[in-house]
């Protein structure tokens, strides 16, 4: 069989995984699908407390001497949808299609971030023919929600001492390092309180942004729909003596959100001025935005009457917090250029009873900016009479310039390509700088297919970097040198 073929086989297995509901923090499926798939091929396994699953199997004759390689990916996806698509990801399959040379899904996310990883390890794995040393390949739980998995693991779950992790999005693109991020939640409790006489209720809803990886996306110029629905509100609240009665907008704390909407009231008189505000306020941030949100979509609506709204006090400043706390790229770094250093992304806003809950989360590739952007956020928050919650966040991956595994990496894909592969490092989080903590001498490097519009709807796969990244990785087994 040749690499075609074998190619195709990841395909093939890519298809089995998005039949598997996988969203973050329910891999059981997928868990006992990858235990299924060691058994029937006769493969040595293990699980550990958290869901993680290792795999191992033995080098192909003649290489038994090679040192060890980890391939890793994580077993779970972000679940964001179409705000009007009936879709349960806990129970329903991802549905593909392929348009113009790219692998998509039907309103929903495509879920190759990072299934497409998963499926090359399984490749490999399946395979009788491919030459490789001794490989082992380990998919973490939980990437997406916090890189719970890799934070868990244990250090006696693997023997390899070189890792090759298949998270990465851009073929031809070899990368050595990560930014580190850390979680910031803000709650601001409040009491419920009357609405007053005489006022209408009206919904107002911003959907359709194009959203996106708030690491790798976060400098692409895309909105953030809870950014831009404080805005109208803070131009709103003063004007009108507007009521806020509830809130909400984005889902996840790794997606720049696309949609948020708000149930407000205003005096009845005034509920005109108020509609051609918005028309108003819509056309402007349109025109703004015409080169990256095209489909951006503005609605405003009458609503049910309510007979309580949030904390007049409480919900001014809640919407001035908001309004003025950092967003998007925080700084760009000095050493690597066109590198975004550091960065924050407000992700979520929910109405709870009786409480407001914010969550965010900050990047950066330094320790202490990350903190610093992280301290910024909370402060403005804080001055606003907020609770703010810092989580502990992750570290970052610092690059190897000794690496063994990247010279490999680079002299295998000149030879294959003709060309010089990027080495890079990414403003994502990758699980590489958790590994650390428990295996600090791994050599490491991060490879993957070109994907495109991560963690929305829009995400895509470009089919023909899947050839081209898994003969690469095959190519650099191939090279692996001796204990």
């Amino acid at each position: 069989m040749n690499t075609k073929d074998w190619t195709s086989n990841v395909m093939d297995i890519f298809a089995e995984i998005c039949k598997i509901p996988r969203p973050s923090g329910h891999e059981e499926k997928i868990g006992q699908y990858l235990v299924e798939f060691a058994r029937k091929n006769g493969l040595e396994y293990k699980t550990d407390k958290v869901g993680n699953v290792l795999i191992r199997k033995p080098a192909t004759p003649g290489m038994e001497k090679c040192q060890t390689v980890i391939l890793q990916g994580h077993q779970d996806m972000v679940c964001e949808k179409e705000a009007t698509l009936e879709h349960d990801f806990m129970t329903q399959p991802i549905e593909t299609y392929v348009e113009d040379g790219w692998l998509k899904a039907r309103g929903t996310t495509l879920g190759a971030d990072d299934g497409m990883g998963v499926a090359m390890a399984l490749a490999i794995l399946e395979s009788k023919e491919l030459k490789h040393g001794p490989v082992e390949c380990l998919f973490t739980v939980s990437e997406e929600t916090g890189l719970c998995g890799a934070e868990n693991l244990q250090k006696d779950m693997m023997n390899g001492s070189m890792l090759i992790n298949l998270d990465s999005e851009d073929e031809g693109e070899i990368f050595i390092g990560c930014a580190g991020g850390v979680r910031t939640t803000v709650e601001f409790d409040f009491r419920p309180e009357p609405v007053p006489e005489g006022y209408f209720f009206m919904k107002v809803d911003i959907d359709k942004l194009h959203g996106g990886h708030s690491g790798d996306d976060i400098d692409k110029g895309y909105a953030n729909a809870n950014k831009l629905l404080a805005r109208f509100l803070y131009e709103t609240m003063d004007k009108y003596d507007m009521r806020l009665c509830s809130v909400s907008g984005g889902n996840l704390h790794n997606a720049i959100p696309r949609d948020a909407t708000a149930v407000i009231a205003v005096p009845s008189s005034r509920k005109e001025a108020v509609r051609v505000d918005f028309n108003v306020f819509a056309d402007t941030v349109q025109r703004e935005l015409h080169a990256t949100e095209k489909d951006m979509v503005f609605c405003m609506s009458s609503a049910d009457p309510q007979p309580t709204c949030i904390e007049n006090v409480v919900a001014r400043n809640f919407i001035t917090a908001v309004y003025g706390a950092p967003n998007g790229v925080y700084a760009m770094s000095m050493d690597v250029p066109g590198l975004v250093e550091t960065s924050s992304n407000l992700a979520s806003v929910r109405t709870l009873d009786g409480m407001i809950r914010i969550v965010t989360s900050q990047r950066s590739s330094a320790e202490s900016e990350k903190w610093d952007v992280a301290h910024s956020l909370g402060a403005v928050f804080r001055l606003a009479g907020a609770r703010v919650i810092h989580g502990d966040g992750y570290p970052g991956w610092a690059p190897n310039p000794d690496s063994k595994l990247l010279e490999i990496a680079v002299s295998t894909y000149r030879k294959m390509f003709g060309k010089e592969p990027k080495v890079k490092a990414i403003h994502a989080g990758l699980e590489c700088g958790l590994f650390l903590n428990s295996y600090p001498n791994l050599d490491m490097i991060s490879i993957g297919p070109t994907l495109r519009g991560v963690h929305s709807p829009v995400e895509r796969l470009e089919l023909r970097t899947v050839d081209m990244v898994f003969r690469h990785l095959l190519a650099i087994l191939e090279s692996i040198p001796h204990r």
